[in-house]
């Protein structure tokens, strides 16, 4: 078969979970069920059970017994785990192998130490034992017989087990079967001698439950076990003694055999527990013959007598009483009291006699031993029975003892904890019973006298015993009833709670057995209706629902039980009761118990018509104590006005009242039997606190008036009148009921037709009011209006009488007004008239009191209210006073608008009333609500609204302004522990307020006067206290939705203000408060609808996206914060779809108030909804965008929540990807320097790149549109014109700036970098030196406030910045990093480093930034024509270092280099000139291998240079001769052929200059190492190598004509060898030399002129001439004459050195000197001296200086300081 488990191991694991829980293996288990079934799934078939019950047991058992689950204990089939076994097993036939199996499994499950899996096995062993309890029994006898050493715990469980089978299956074994179990029972039983009492018990009870049905067997056994002479076993007489209650029958016959081997060994037993165990046996045997005898009828043996038994009683109660009683052991000595009470009946009766006088002393002196006495009262409750049963006269003699301890025990406190403390009571009591059955007369000596005394619980025993005795011996205690009523009367008179209680008790006894029908009985029922009437706060706390102590009731509850259970059970009490209960009705002590008299009366009452009319009619002539049919009508019709008071007395008095109409009058029968049933079902329906007063007060007046109206009788009218006029005293202490008491009144006197009946009533109320009462003042006034209603002129003529009647001008004289209190009382007085007038107006028939409202009622509030002394006006201080005429005016205004004449009534007071009410209201404490004065007002100024004429403007501004600031400011609503009389007027008072905006709303119905009601609404709606904004939306919703439910449109007009309503109620959606967040929805919700009202829809028309609101009313109660803006988010949503266009741009303007609003949930609220809305409508905003952007820019300002920024962000980022052009535009405008926020909402702007890429084009080009700077004429002649920035290119720069200053627009700043980077570079250039405009200077100059960005705004250093920002964001940092080392950005900001700072970013951006180049280059291309020549310097300044660099070659940008320099030659400014020969030079180490390329092309524009101006020293000439310097050895010599000539010639004018272009130049050139310009050094170098490739070039190329000229060039290089360092010149000769065609010549410059020597001047100049004049002869006129040149040469060495070089070359002899001309005087006699002279004259140094070598150059050689 297929195993349940999933592997063998989980099999194994619980087979030992098992063995290790039965205590042994289980063989031959097999596992059973289909594949994938559960265990407990498998259905077993009808053979194999003990393999399928095994197997299937195992994981029940593991489940089960190691993890028991906490509910489902294994209490039978219903919950055990293998229940499926157990049903199985009564339902098949399983075999009885299986059954021993599964039984034994159980068992041996027993063992487990948890206590709990015990009681499971026990449960289940009798689930099975249910099933199959021989074959359970059987398994439990041979488990036990098997399993001799199981501890005696295990065995006590399985004898439990079976105990528990026996006791419901017994009846189901055999002969055999019971015979083995109870052999084994006794043998359990008996196998220890020791006391084991769980373990013997447990048998005991097998053998008790065997024995109900085998009872001969276990008494065969039982006697057994007694051994004659032996004391028997414990637990054996423990057997036979409940053997001997459970089956008496069977037992008793053996009960002499049993007695017969106890009695000889009692006086053997020593020990305390066997003689215990010997008293309980005979009790139990005693109490077994007794129930024998008592029952011979069904006994087995008939012929069975109490003697009998008799004699081993006797014998065995003399060795109780005598020898056992008198042991120390407590417990043992009450086991012999208990067997001593049963023993006694069995005592014959001349024994019972003989031991009665010893025997109750016996039994009281154990009163006084022991605290537990309830077994000493059983037990002698019994003794005495069996005494009196005999007849003792022994007892007479014992009876005051008898008494006076079983007084003491009955006095003792009962504990309601203690069960055997009641259950001694119960047995003194009986005790009682037995004695007053025997002695009443000594027993009533004993008892009454101890009623006389003050002791509690003397008087509380004595009273229980007497009840006890009244109703349990009531035929001994007829004759005593006079006595026992007369000794009440103490008791009566006592206050104590527990005294009273037991009177009442004993009164209840009474009534059932006729007490009270003897004279002084009408005393006991007055008790009884005095202790009903207990007030209900006097009552003791009610016991728990758990506690079933009786008397733990009240004295009250108890008299009320106690009351109606004797009217309406004890018959005999009917004629006692009607109608002596009436006479309690009336009286006031008596109010108290109206409910349970009522109640009695009404069964009475009944029980008397159904006896017969003539016993239901009260003789009110024989009963002159009873009240007359007048008050019984108005006690219970005035106390029905509170129905709820005293357990419901209000429907209690109207049944009575109902049931009594026969004796009120015949008429009222029928009708009253209708409308009495109505009422009743009111008060049915509605609760104590669901009642609505006044409504029920209207029922009971509308139900005395119809009264009235049937029975029609003036005279009963008029003396119900004067009965409810004299009851007006009894209920000065219920205020409540006294005013309903007037208004009856009020409606008697209204349906009488006496007038002079009337107004004297009228007269006598108005005197005998007592004013000081404010319900008083109220009743008083509601009887004078009720009554106004048939006697108008009566009713205002009584009041006038009163107030000209001598008792109203004696309290107001005039000396009184000055006395505190005299003045206090008169306008108490005035108060009530004042309210007399208005509940006349109010209640007076319409018709008739428009025409009196202004000429008598009104007339008279105002006199009344206001007192004048001697002609002075004094105001009123009582608010009483004020109430009055504020209720009042009120009356009057309602009636006038109720009135169907009000709209042709012209109520001329109205102003002034109304003004009178808002100075009430303002008078008011704005922040606390103390009196409802301002509630009143409120209505009166409503109801005055709606009365004609109608209130200005101003008065109507006046009114709600007033009355809101009176309101709202009021603090939050009052809790219900705060008092619920403080929250009901703080809610009427909100009603009020709601129906006086609502009256005035209605007065214009257009959406402009909406409007202005909200607008009064704003502050409140925006107060930063949550109470406040809560009433306000809750008032703005109310009157939206008054305004929707009233909406009349009869044309389609248009709502115009629904954008600003709406914004407005939209974000309170976000409020704090839970409230707040409703009735803002609600607001949207109706505007909505308001708007679908205007556009035509029908007002039952259901919008599907409104209705979408109310489902989100529900995530507005979540107090998440997500939760709350997502439901916004919809919201905004709802608003966005049904808002009309025109509507949009006034929604949003009053949403971005909302973004400074106090509360930051509806500020956030606000930025969620601006954003949905921008998102959903924003496409038709585009006029708007300027509006909407300033406006954000302000608001962003205002307000200071952090979340307002982002929003606001998001926003202008929505709006731009609508309108982006617009919001850029919107945002140029913004005035500089940008504000932190602007540079925010610029930076918003790229968080998209596409956006950010269209942001920047946008900015691109309005940078280029207008010019850079404007130029402002000068102020003082000859000054260059300033130059003025613009605004708008300044200002599409530091946006620029901010949007590229964000990371995500990293890609648009990729996308758009050749744009970027041109526009921005021509920027800086044309910036360079241009100034701010004069209002910017000035915000400069005063600094900028904390609020504007700090970045500079001058004009070039914001585009330098810019330009930096938009590298780095683009990814170039390296070439930023670059610039910033080497000082780039700074001279970019300066006019003269400008040029060096392009040329060094253009460095930078070659090495960094090579890729980007060629679209840099296509870019910058098209600004070589720009208008600005600082643009083009700087572009050709970038140009030409890009030439430096191999990344012009290696782009392959070279050529459109070239082109582009090339195309700049002719520029007009020479910067750019001088800028494009450079870049041209810059090929030679930028690409040098390409110079040879474009040689011809590059020699031509040096060439050209070198001839640039008339100037021959111009820079751009100079820069040509650097560059030619820089480009000559890299060319081919044939290119340099043709420019040789002009280029010597154009370089000697750098030797002749004495400019200072040239004197720069000069330090430029030959500077040192310390120079700061190496690169213009190292140019030299190359000159002078140039020079020397010029000489070669021309050795071979150049004519001998033209060598003068180029030898002339040369002259100046000897010349100035001396004077300039670096010795460039000495290096060009050297490089020179061997070109010279001489090589003296060459080898005289290698040695003097080398490099690093100190060069002897005069040494030098004598080699050099020597060589020059001995082989270049012919050039030595043409030198002679260039040096002369020189003598007039501003550099002083050059003056020196010429006349001493000229010297130099005198001409040696020659052969033919003869022939050859003199072209000079003979030098040769002038005195080296003399020139020297001469050379310092011209300003020369002397000889000294020329002629004579420098020390520090060595000697000079012979004849230095000679001629040649």
């Amino acid at each position: 078969m297929p195993s349940v488990f999933s592997d063998d191991r989980e099999q194994e694991g619980d087979l030992s979970l098992v063995t290790r829980m039965t205590g042994h293996s289980v063989p031959g288990i097999a596992l059973a069920g289909p594949p994938g079934a559960s265990p407990h799934s498998a259905k077993p078939p009808a053979e194999g059970h003990s393999q399928l019950l095994q197997a299937t047991c195992i994981p029940c058992l593991r489940a089960s017994l190691l993890h028991p689950p906490s509910q489902q204990l294994w209490d039978g089939r219903r919950s055990c785990p293998c229940s499926h076994w157990v049903k199985e097993a009564e339902t098949t036939d399983m075999t009885e192998s299986s059954m021993k199996k599964l039984a034994s499994t159980l068992l041996d499950a027993i063992t487990d130490k948890d206590p709990l899996v015990q009681e499971q096995v026990c449960s289940a062993l009798c689930s099975l034992g249910e099933a199959r309890p021989v074959e359970t029994l059987r398994a439990c006898e041979e488990y036990l017989r098997q399993h001799d050493k199981l501890a005696h715990p295990y065995r006590a469980a399985v004898l439990r087990a079976m105990e528990r089978v026996l006791s419901s299956r017994a009846s189901e074994l055999d002969k055999d079967t019971a015979s083995t179990i109870i052999l084994l029972a006794s043998s359990e039983m008996t196998k220890t001698k020791d006391l084991v009492w769980d373990w013997q018990q447990a048998a005991s009870g097998v053998l008790v439950a065997v024995g109900r049905q085998f009872i001969s067997k276990v008494m065969e056994e039982l006697l057994r076990r007694l051994h004659p002479g032996t004391l028997p076993h414990c637990a054996v007489l423990h057997t036979l003694a409940s053997l001997s209650v459970a089956n008496a029958f069977g037992v008793v016959p053996f009960l002499p055999s049993v007695l017969s081997s106890l009695l000889p060994v009692l006086g053997v037993a020593k020990q305390d527990t066997v003689r215990v165990a010997f008293c309980s046996a005979l009790q139990r045997f005693s109490e077994g013959a007794l129930e024998y005898l008592a029952n011979l009828d069904r006994a087995p043996d008939p012929t069975v007598r109490k003697d009998a038994f008799a004699t081993d009683i006797f014998s065995a109660y003399d060795v109780l009483f005598h020898q056992w009683l008198q042991s120390r052991e407590a417990k043992l000595r009450l086991a012999v009291v208990e067997a001593l009470g049963p023993m006694s009946h069995l005592l014959p009766s001349e024994r019972l006699e003989e031991q009665l006088p010893k025997l109750l002393p016996g039994i009281l002196a154990l009163y006084k031993k022991h605290a537990e006495t309830f077994y000493l009262s059983k037990s002698l409750g019994q003794i005495l029975e069996a005494a009196v049963s005999v007849g003792s006269r022994t007892l007479e003699t014992q009876l005051d003892a008898l008494l006076a301890a079983l007084h003491s025990q009955i006095c003792v406190p009962v504990e309601s904890s203690s069960p055997l403390v009641m259950s001694n009571q119960k047995e003194v009591l009986r005790c009682f019973t037995v004695l007053a059955c025997s002695s009443p007369d000594r027993l009533l000596a004993f008892l009454l006298p101890r009623l006389d005394t003050s002791n509690e619980r003397t008087r509380v025993g004595t009273l229980q015993v007497v009840r006890h005795v009244i109703n349990s011996a009531a035929a001994q205690m007829e004759d005593k009833k006079p006595f026992i009523l007369s000794s009440m009367r103490l008791p009566l008179l006592d206050t104590n709670s527990k005294v009273k209680r037991a009177v009442v008790q004993v009164i209840s006894a009474m009534a059932h057995h006729g007490y009270l029908e003897q004279p002084g009985g009408e005393a006991m029922i007055e008790y009884i209706v005095q202790q009903c009437a207990l007030p209900p706060e006097q009552e003791p706390e009610k016991p728990g629902p758990g506690s079933k102590d009786p008397k733990a009731d009240s004295v009250r509850a108890i008299s009320v039980r106690t009351l109606y259970l004797v009217s309406t059970t004890v018959d005999r009490m009917s004629h006692v009761l009607w109608p002596y209960l009436l006479q309690f009705l009336t009286p006031v002590r008596f109010t108290g118990a109206l409910t349970p008299l009522c109640r009695s009366l009404v069964h009475l009452a009944q029980k008397r018509q159904e006896a017969g009319a003539d016993a239901f009619l009260i003789q009110y002539d024989a009963h002159a104590s009873l009240p007359s049919p007048y008050a019984v009508t108005g006690r219970l019709l005035v106390v029905s006005s509170s129905p709820y008071l005293g357990d419901g007395r209000g429907a209690a008095a109207l049944r009575l009242l109902s049931v009594l109409h026969p004796n009120i009058h015949p008429l009222l029968g029928q009708h009253w039997e209708t409308t009495v049933p109505l009422l009743l079902g009111y008060l049915d329906e509605h609760t104590e606190e669901t009642l609505p007063q006044e409504e029920w007060e209207e029922k009971l007046l509308m139900f005395l008036r119809d009264t009235l109206a049937i029975i029609s009788d003036n005279a009963w009218i008029c003396q119900l009148s004067l009965e409810l006029c004299r009851q007006l005293p009894c209920y000065d202490e219920a205020p409540q009921e006294k005013n309903f008491l007037y208004k009856c009144i009020g409606t008697t006197l209204g349906a009488a037709s006496s007038k002079e009946v009337v107004r004297k009533h009228l007269q006598e109320l108005l005197e005998t009011a007592r004013y000081q009462e404010e319900a008083e003042r109220e009743g008083l006034a509601c009887c004078f209006g009720i009554c106004a209603i048939s006697h108008l002129e009566d009713t205002l003529a009584q009041l006038e009488d009163f107030v000209r009647s001598e008792v109203f001008r004696k309290s107001i004289g005039i000396l009184n007004i000055f006395k505190d209190r005299s003045e206090n009382e008169v306008e108490k007085v005035k108060s009530a008239l004042i309210l007399c007038y208005g509940h006349v107006a109010a209640r007076a028939p319409r018709e008739l009191v428009l025409a009196k409202v202004e000429s008598d009622i009104l007339r008279n509030i105002c006199q009344h209210f206001s007192t004048k002394v001697l002609g002075i006006k004094v105001e009123t201080k009582d608010p009483a006073l004020k109430l009055c005429l504020v209720q009042s005016v009120c009356m009057v205004s309602r009636a006038i608008c109720s009135s169907t004449q009000a709209g042709s009534f012209h109520f001329t007071r109205k102003a002034e009333l109304v003004a009178q009410m808002m100075e009430f209201i303002r008078a008011e404490p704005p922040d606390s609500l103390r009196t409802p004065i301002r509630k009143k007002a409120m209505l009166t100024c409503t109801y005055l609204v709606s009365v004609e004429p109608a209130l200005d403007e101003q008065a109507r501004a006046d009114v709600i302004h007033g009355c809101l600031h009176s309101i709202m400011a009021l603090l939050p609503e009052p809790k219900e522990e705060d008092g619920g009389c403080q929250k009901s007027l703080y809610l009427e008072t909100l009603h009020a307020l709601e129906d006086l905006l609502t009256s005035l709303l209605q007065r214009n119905m257009t959406p402009q006067g909406l409007q202005i009601m909200i607008e009064h609404l704003s502050p409140w709606i925006k107060s930063p206290r949550g109470h406040e904004r809560a009433r306000a939306l809750g008032l703005s919703a109310l009157l939206l939705r008054y305004f929707l439910e009233h909406l009349r449109v009869s044309a389609l007009v248009p709502f115009h203000n629904l954008g600003l309503l709406i914004g407005l109620f939209s974000p309170r959606c976000a409020d704090l408060w839970p409230a707040t967040r409703q009735e803002a929805v609600d607001c949207v919700y109706s505007l909505l609808y308001l708007q679908l009202g205007y556009e035509g829809f029908s007002r039952d028309y259901r919008d599907d996206v409104a209705e979408r609101l109310l489902s989100l009313k529900d995530g507005l109660v979540h107090p998440d914060p997500a939760i709350l803006f997502h439901t916004c988010h919809s919201v905004g949503q709802i608003i966005a779809k049904r808002l009309p266009p025109d509507q949009l741009i006034s929604l949003l303007l009053t949403m971005f108030e909302a973004l400074g609003d106090p509360e930051k949930n509806c500020s956030r609220a606000a930025t969620v909804m601006i954003n949905c809305l921008l998102q959903e409508r924003g496409g038709v905003l585009q006029e708007k965008v300027p509006e909407i952007v300033s406006v954000l820019r302000s608001k962003l300002q205002e307000a200071q929540g952090e979340h307002v920024l982002p929003a606001a962000q998001h926003s202008v980022y929505l709006l731009a990807t609508q309108h982006c052009a617009a919001v850029v535009s919107s945002l140029l405008g913004s005035p500089l320097p940008l504000d932190s926020h602007t540079c925010m909402l610029w930076r918003a702007l790229a968080v998209e790149p596409r956006l950010a890429a269209q942001v920047l084009g946008l900015l691109l080009e309005k940078m280029s549109r207008d010019v850079p700077f404007k130029e402002s004429r000068a102020f003082l002649l000859g000054r260059t014109p300033d130059r003025v920035a613009t605004l708008l290119p300044l200002s599409a720069t530091c946006a620029l700036f901010e949007v590229m200053s964000t990371p995500a627009a990293g890609p648009a700043v990729l996308e758009l970098y050749p744009q970027l980077f041109v526009v921005l570079l021509l920027r800086v250039s044309c910036t360079v030196g241009v100034q701010l405009p004069r209002n910017l200077q000035a915000q400069e100059r005063r600094g900028a406030s904390p609020a504007l960005a700090t970045r500079n705004l001058e004009p070039c250093s914001s585009a330098v910045d810019t330009l930096r920002s938009m590298l780095l964001r683009s990814g170039s940092e390296d070439v930023v990093q670059r610039m910033d080392l080497e000082g780039g950005w700074e001279l970019l900001r300066t006019s003269a480093g400008h040029e060096e700072g392009a040329t060094r970013l253009a460095r930078a951006m070659a090495e960094h930034a090579g890729p980007r180049l060629p679209l840099v280059l296509k870019t910058l291309a098209c600004t070589h024509s720009s208008a600005y020549e600082n643009q083009r310097v700087t572009t050709t300044a970038f140009l030409a270092e890009l030439l430096n660099s191999n990344v012009a070659n290696d782009l392959m940008l070279l050529d459109s280099l070239l082109e582009s320099l090339a195309a700049r030659q002719k520029d007009t400014c020479a910067s750019v000139r001088r800028l494009v020969l450079r870049g041209l030079a810059n090929l030679a180490s930028g690409c040098p291998d390409k110079v040879r390329t474009h040689g011809p092309q590059l020699l031509t524009a040096m060439i050209g240079g070198l001839d640039d101006g008339d100037n021959p020293h111009s820079p751009v000439a100079l820069e040509a001769m650097l560059g030619l310097a820089r480009l000559v050895h890299l060319v081919e010599s044939w290119d340099l052929r043709s420019g040789l000539l002009h280029v010597a010639i154009r370089i000697r004018p750098f030797f002749d200059s004495v400019t200072v272009e040239s004197a720069d130049l000069q330090g430029c050139c030959f500077a040192g190492p310390g120079s700061p310009h190496p690169r213009r050094w190292s140019s030299g170098r190359h000159l002078s190598a140039s020079l020397g490739t010029l000489t070669r070039s021309a050795t071979e190329t150049v004519r001998t004509s033209s060598w003068t000229r180029w030898w002339a060039g040369w002259r100046p290089c000897c010349c100035t060898c001396r004077t300039l360092r670096p010795p460039w010149p000495a290096f060009a000769l050297r490089m020179c030399g061997p070109n010279l065609a001489c090589e003296e010549l060459s080898a005289a410059f290698q040695k003097h002129l080398q490099e690093g020597r100190a060069l002897h001047f005069g040494e030098f100049l004598n080699t050099t001439c020597k060589h020059l004049m001995h082989h270049f002869p012919d050039l030595l006129g043409r030198l002679l004459t260039t040096c002369l040149f020189y003598f007039k040469s501003s550099w002083e060495n050059v003056r020196a050195a010429a006349p001493l070089f000229t010297g130099k070359h005198h001409p040696l002899p020659h052969p033919h000197a003869a022939r050859q001309p003199r072209l000079m005087p003979p030098l040769h006699r002038v005195p080296g001296a003399a020139l020297g002279a001469q050379a310092a004259a011209a300003g020369g140094p002397g000889p000294a200086h020329c002629g004579a070598p420098d020390p520090a150059e060595g000697p000079g050689p012979r004849g230095a300081d000679e001629g040649c």
